[in-house]
């Protein structure tokens, strides 16, 4: 069961790769977002800092977006999902390994070069510690919250517009305590441990969901 695990992730990482994947078409997307927000707020230093960990959060959760539609439209289309419904591993494994190649390709890239973006809005150190730190808990949920959306058009072709319907208003609570803690951090009314555990809570209420949910989704679509 964990070499059928592991593997699935190491093909869907290859796919990815090879493919040119939505691991740098999100990059990209959101370095793009990044570089226009400034453009459009104008000179001002300190209000493009104070709010930078905004910026940052709203452009991951819309880089997220990009190609989660595929996450198992592909497979549905090239017959590949129904050999994972007749294999031994259990669907919930199946949906978990996807999601964390979805992940490994899309939110640990974003948070791991949050530092680094994070010059385009004129965040300090410790803004940048923490909006990484927020985007490396928060961004999971993320992708387990796309996973439902995408088992439930994952036969409906073009369903992107649909899927982002149906997931963006799920991710408004992980977007919305990620920014806190990040401003938190810098300074806020509210101890940092407060929002970071709060988001970290509900990655792990929307992993057992998500997976649940998206199982669910791809048994009733057979």
């Amino acid at each position: 069961m964990r070499r059928a695990f592991f593997a699935l992730v190491a093909r869907d990482l290859r796919l990815s790769a090879r493919i040119g994947g939505s691991g740098a078409l999100g990059l990209v997307f959101f370095l793009m977002i990044l570089t226009l927000v400034p453009f459009a707020l104008g000179p001002d230093l300190n209000l493009l800092s104070r709010i930078g960990p905004a910026i940052l959060w709203i452009a991951a959760v819309l880089s997220t977006l990009i190609g989660l539609d595929r996450l198992f439209q592909a497979d549905e289309e090239d017959g590949s999902l129904d050999l994972m419904l007749a294999s031994p591993l259990p669907l919930e494994a199946v949906v978990l390994a996807k999601v964390l190649a979805h992940w490994l390709t899309t939110g640990a890239p974003l948070a791991l070069l949050s530092p680094l973006f994070g010059l385009l809005v004129a965040l300090d150190g410790i803004g940048m510690a923490a909006v990484a730190a927020t985007l490396l808990v928060g961004t999971p949920a993320l992708s387990f919250i796309g996973a439902i959306g995408a088992a439930l058009t994952a036969s409906i072709r073009r369903g992107g517009l649909i899927l982002s319907i149906l997931v963006l208003p799920l991710m408004i609570p992980t977007l919305i305590f990620g920014v806190s803690a990040a401003n938190a951090a810098r300074g806020g009314t509210v101890p940092f441990a407060t929002p970071f555990l709060v988001l970290a809570a509900l990655t792990l209420i929307f992993a057992v969901i998500g997976i649940v949910a998206a199982a669910m989704a791809l048994r009733n679509a057979e």
